[in-house]
């Protein structure tokens, strides 16, 4: 299958991309001309993706932030809800520490995160 080589070919797969979705609709049927390129194109975009433009997996710092955000808690807030010090919330927070086995437990089950998230697997 081809390859989209470099980032003028993978823009100009977007574009088409964007051409060719106000052509495709739910009931547009497999065999259609537009359906097949957009298909096509679609996973040569992925995949180019896929290479060039990886998505990782959160940290747990970033995740407690974005929790703390989506929750409105202070970094005090935090500290108070866990049963820390402001000293061991920040070691946390900025990556500089992690954990213990029940600080793990309880940011789990208190700011609803998936404990592989918190155990880094």
């Amino acid at each position: 299958m081809a390859q989209l080589k470099d980032e003028a070919a993978y823009r100009a797969a977007l574009k088409r991309i964007d051409e060719l979705l106000p052509l495709v609709h739910d009931d547009t049927p497999t065999s259609d001309k537009n359906y097949i390129e957009l298909d096509k194109i679609s996973d040569l975009v992925e995949e180019y993706e896929d290479e060039h433009y990886p998505i990782t997996a959160p940290s747990l710092m970033e995740t407690i932030q974005l929790r703390m955000y989506e929750m409105g808690l202070t970094k005090k807030a935090l500290a108070e809800m866990l049963g820390l010090s402001m000293a061991s919330i920040n070691k946390i927070i900025t990556g500089k520490g992690e954990p213990s086995l029940k600080t793990g437990r309880e940011i789990s089950r208190k700011l609803d995160i998936d404990p592989a998230i918190v155990l880094g697997v």
